[in-house]
């Protein structure tokens, strides 16, 4: 794909719970890892990768972010999705930004906050199904036992949880043993055709508060919503105390 006007959304908004007592004076965004706030270092890794543009949710403790932001030069225009009044939770959170990314001439960057990886954004960019509705960046890795399924096009087609036995998917009698399981990284590659389906399903719900990934799982079978797993990908999620201090990533 090419290089178009590229766009980003930073998930930032979160109350940061697993992050306590860290988080009862600050916003995750802003916690520190290796000496600089999680948010600087995402928006560092995108503005290398030639995004020009991004768009960051903020809820607890706002203006916190909202003052490290307007201080701070990342090379890029970055604005603010301001959820103070209510947090609208990732999917919630990505309709409340559409104005800003619908124009988009190809798919925009969605990324947690807390997750750090060696992922290769430009080379991920230049590798995404051109029919995909949403683009998954996922890995081979154990989980706590959440996993999601992808057939051999590697086209998502329902979630399992392994130790309960529970499944998740719109195609009825789903078996997660005829399908490949992978771990979700906390990174997507969204096309801005994808926000009428995700407005209907915001409508559908009665509610503008939902997780991106119930979305997925409830459109994947009329949406192209596929996975990629890159060869190498090495995954962190810095949103507990106990991985802040052994990241190496």
């Amino acid at each position: 794909m090419g290089s178009g006007n590229l766009k980003a959304m930073v998930f930032a908004a979160g109350l940061g719970t697993r992050l306590k007592p860290l988080t009862d004076t600050m916003p995750k965004a802003l916690v520190p890892v290796q000496g600089e706030p999680m948010l600087s270092r995402v928006l560092r890794k995108i503005a290398a990768a030639g995004y020009s543009e991004a768009i960051v949710n903020v809820h607890h403790f706002a203006s916190q972010v909202v003052d490290y932001l307007s201080g701070r030069d990342f090379g890029m225009t970055i604005r603010i999705s301001d959820e103070s009044s209510l947090l609208l939770d990732t999917g919630g959170g990505l309709l409340a930004a559409r104005s800003f990314l619908e124009d988009c001439t190809e798919p925009f960057l969605v990324h947690n906050v807390d997750i750090f990886s060696n992922l290769d954004l430009k080379a991920t960019r230049r590798s995404l199904n051109a029919g995909a509705a949403a683009t998954l960046v996922v890995s081979d890795r154990k989980t706590s036992g959440r996993y999601l399924l992808f057939d051999e096009q590697m086209r998502l087609a329902g979630w399992t949880d392994t130790r309960t036995g529970e499944v998740r998917s719109p195609y009825p009698g789903l078996n997660p043993a005829e399908y490949m399981k992978f771990a979700f990284s906390g990174i997507h590659f969204v096309s801005p055709s994808a926000f009428g389906a995700l407005e209907d399903y915001s409508k559908e719900l009665g509610s503008a508060v939902f997780p991106i990934m119930d979305f997925y799982l409830s459109a994947c079978a009329s949406l192209p919503v596929f996975g990629l797993a890159p060869d190498g990908l090495e995954v962190t999620d810095a949103g507990k105390i106990g991985t802040i201090s052994s990241l190496t990533i």
